[in-house]
């Protein structure tokens, strides 16, 4: 798992502190997403590995382990490691849609991740809306406030867009749909990351459609907080498939 917000953060150079077994998950993880590994493939021996990254047998297998219960391969005896197929991947696990981040544009992945983000988060925005509280709303006020300050910080802006995301998905009182955070996550990441000329307009447009959003939820109203949602998704949707 990933702290909620390093994809973004990485957006400006920063990253999570890094330790050997997730650097090495990291490396194979972006390789196979990407295509550099191809589905199908025997990955490289321990020997090769262990060189390539710097680790010990021991970091290496672990790292193995980890990708394995991610879906995204499957070690056997006497035959290696093989890249799993897509079908087996986890894509709710935060890594593997942050490790998308990183592969090549596919317009019907764009897709597939609004598609589940409007299933998640339509129900979660008529939850929030029925059950929030005003320590919820107070702090989707102040994540708000955080956005329309963040004039070039593309940082400040989306981590701050995040957070009222994972507000309305605690405040619906269902775990389950909390998985929208890491979707919406690279959603976010993907459309901050290009186009910079129109980004400032985006972003504008982004906190106005928000605004409306959380109205509706501190109005108690669900009918007019899945509109409000509608035009974000659809905000959203035009910029990332213009990608």
């Amino acid at each position: 798992m990933i702290e909620a917000g390093s994809l973004i953060r990485s957006l400006t150079g920063r990253h999570a502190a890094r330790n050997f077994h997730t650097f090495v998950i990291n490396e194979i993880g972006r390789a196979i997403v990407s295509g550099a590994a191809p589905i199908g493939s025997v990955l490289d021996s321990d020997a090769v590995m262990m060189e390539r990254y710097g680790v010990s047998r021991t970091v290496l297998r672990e790292a193995i382990k980890t990708l394995e219960a991610k879906g995204l391969v499957e070690a056997r005896p006497k035959v290696g490691t093989r890249v799993s197929p897509r079908s087996r991947w986890n894509f709710f696990d935060s890594q593997v849609l942050a490790w998308h981040f990183h592969a090549p544009a596919d317009r019907h992945f764009f897709e597939n991740l609004l598609e589940v983000r409007e299933a998640l988060e339509g129900p979660a925005v008529r939850h929030a809306a029925r059950h929030r509280t005003a320590e919820h709303v107070r702090l989707m006020k102040y994540w708000l406030h955080q956005m329309s300050t963040a004039t070039d910080s593309i940082e400040q802006f989306g981590l701050a867009c995040l957070e009222i995301h994972a507000i309305i998905a605690e405040s619906a009182q269902n775990t389950l749909l909390r998985s929208v955070v890491g979707v919406v996550e690279l959603i976010l990441a993907l459309i901050l990351s290009k186009d910079e000329a129109t980004r400032p307009l985006y972003m504008v447009e982004a906190t106005r459609n928000l605004e409306a959003l959380l109205d509706a939820i501190e109005a108690g109203h669900p009918d007019a907080a899945v509109t409000a949602l509608t035009a974000c998704l659809a905000l959203d949707q035009q910029r990332l498939l213009s990608l």
